[in-house]
């Protein structure tokens, strides 16, 4: 096999590769032979086909596939021999492909860039503190109560944190606009789901009563005629409801799960679930700073094929977010590839840089720690050891969570190498930044 290898501009490179054409001919007949034992032609027996009629009959399907099966082959080996690593599928133009003449052909790829790590030690992380407190559980409790609020008809004025129903016509300039009239409509108040001005106009109206508002709509609004625009709305209130809480009580607890131990069992069960998210979010915080960091002190160039690939990635991930694809959509006109161009180039960055790390530093997964990761996934499950048991016996939730640790090991080789600093924090400060991200 001849091999000659081109560097064309950046990561693109150029095989062009022959192969002996009795390489491929010979190869070519042997699968006809084994065919002929086999094929079943009208006139003739079994196993008793000449071999012309079989190369006539066969010969040239037979001949694609081979000359497939060898381009594939030789690729790899070419590959290998020039010690190069392809990033995504060649394209192939075929130069000579006539029998008897040696197979020729072009293969065109881009490789893996080389990655020249940065000094750790001039990385500043700060890593962050915090634990739960009984405030803390105590105020979950509540976020959890009011979840489960009920409403109660209340025969006042209507005050924050109320609900009510209202009609509501809005007009600008007296004339009524598009999406600015509803009945029957549920609104609480305090809630700001209403433009600035609506909600507050209601406070202190009892059912029954009507109110006329002015309000002006936010520079940034939706509709572009309404954008900074002012308007009334004539509102009728249909009634006013306070908000009642749940009772602590074994009703309320078997809503979450716990149907013994009272509300001794219940707090303990929120804590547990409230440091578990803690604990995410503390790593989540520190793994940030950790990538924002590798991002920043290294550049290198992107093979176009990961970028590519990792566009369709998010790309599938929105639709399935979505529901999924539907027949007849356009998916790429509805979500192009400029939606994900900066998160794949940032993801394709950190992947190849990740893998710098590993490779220089020899990391592997750490078993006890794949192992305790699936039993903290599996510990928020009903029947924890058959997820624990699911797991181990599925080779790509196995090697998801593999890939997981390894990234956290990565995360912790870098902070050994960093300057680091330790910082306490509370768990709303925590959890209330990490959603932001």
């Amino acid at each position: 096999m001849q091999v000659s290898l081109e560097t064309t501009s950046g990561l693109e490179r150029r095989l062009t590769i022959g192969v002996p054409a009795e390489q491929v001919d010979a190869e070519v007949e042997n699968r006809l032979k084994q065919a002929a034992r086999t094929v079943t032609i009208k006139g003739f027996r079994k196993g008793k086909v000449p071999m012309s009629v079989v190369q006539q009959r066969f010969g040239a399907g037979v001949r694609q596939e081979v000359v497939g099966d060898v381009i594939s082959r030789s690729f790899y080996a070419a590959v290998q021999k020039e010690n190069v690593r392809p990033a995504g599928q060649p394209a192939i133009q075929a130069v000579q492909l006539a029998p008897g003449k040696d197979l020729q052909y072009v293969a065109t790829f881009e490789v893996y860039p080389s990655v020249t790590l940065s000094d750790l030690s001039a990385y500043e992380i700060t890593r962050y503190t915090a634990e739960v407190t009984e405030a803390d559980v105590d105020n979950m409790i509540e976020v959890l109560r009011k979840h489960q609020t009920t409403w109660v008809a209340a025969d006042r004025a209507a005050a924050d944190g109320d609900q009510v129903n209202i009609d509501f016509v809005g007009t600008k300039g007296g004339v009524e606009f598009a999406g600015g009239k509803a009945e029957g409509q549920n609104l609480v108040l305090g809630s700001n789901s209403m433009i600035p001005g609506f909600e507050a106009g209601i406070v202190g109206l009892q059912a029954g009563e009507e109110k006329t508002i002015t309000v002006t709509f936010p520079a940034d609004y939706q509709a572009e005629e309404l954008k900074g625009a002012e308007a009334q709305f004539a509102i009728k209130v249909n009634s006013v409801s306070a908000p009642q809480l749940p009772e602590l009580n074994k009703e309320f607890f078997i809503k979450f799960g716990v149907e013994k131990g009272g509300e001794k069992q219940f707090r303990k069960e929120v804590k547990a679930n409230m440091d578990r998210e803690l604990s995410n979010a503390l790593k989540a915080k520190v793994k940030g700073q950790v990538m924002d960091a590798l991002l920043s002190t290294h550049t290198t160039d992107l093979p176009k094929a990961l970028v590519a690939n990792e566009i369709e990635v998010l790309r599938n991930q929105m639709l399935q977010r979505f529901g999924g694809q539907q027949q007849n959509f356009d998916v790429k006109s509805l979500l192009p590839d400029t939606m994900f161009q900066e998160e794949a180039q940032r993801r394709v960055t950190l992947g190849l840089i990740v893998g710098e790390i590993v490779k220089s530093a020899k990391l592997k997964p750490d078993a006890k720690r794949v192992k305790s990761m699936i039993e903290d996934i599996a510990s928020t499950y009903q029947e924890p050891k058959e997820v624990v048991e699911y797991y181990n016996s599925n080779p790509e939730l196995l090697s998801g969570v593999e890939s997981a640790v390894l990234e956290d090991q990565v995360v912790d080789y870098v902070l050994a190498g960093a300057k680091v600093t330790d910082q306490a924090s509370a768990y709303e400060e925590i959890i209330k930044a990490n959603a932001q991200r």
